[in-house]
């Protein structure tokens, strides 16, 4: 069911510093910031080559991320993202064998305005885990 992984999330408690630390220190290319007001958060992508490093901040003290640097003050390792072919699908097998997916259940649009789900982080060995729907790129014949 899962394809690649898609991108890695660390949560960071200052963005723009991480952005910085990425590009001077490590020499990476890092995407412009995003705001993603429905999932509480502003986003970098950083370009790893064969995968992405997604650098999360909270946007706001409602966010979800606020909660997460509470716990984890120095930032982390938010979640692991994988791609699949067919979220609604997806989510129907997973909750058929038992899997929780968090919220009503329905993909929302992610960073790459693509439909994501969430699944609980205790029914995966204690990492929270995302699918990201994507079609796979047809080259032209």
């Amino acid at each position: 069911m899962i394809g690649r992984v898609n991108h890695i999330a660390i949560a960071v408690p200052d963005l723009d510093a991480a952005v910085r630390r990425y590009r001077e220190m490590l020499g990476a290319s890092v995407s412009d910031v995003q705001e993603l007001a429905e999932h509480g958060v502003r986003v970098v992508f950083v370009d790893a080559g064969n995968t992405k490093v997604e650098l999360l901040e909270p946007l706001g003290e409602a966010s979800p991320m606020a909660s997460f640097l509470e716990r984890n003050p120095d930032g982390g390792m938010h979640h692991i993202c994988y791609e699949v072919a067919d979220i609604k699908a997806a989510v129907r097998r997973l909750i058929d064998e038992g899997a929780r997916v968090l919220g009503d259940g329905n993909p929302k649009t992610g960073a790459h305005g693509l439909p994501v789900v969430f699944l609980h982080p205790k029914d995966f060995d204690g990492t929270l885990i995302e699918l990201e729907e994507v079609k796979p790129d047809f080259a032209p014949s």
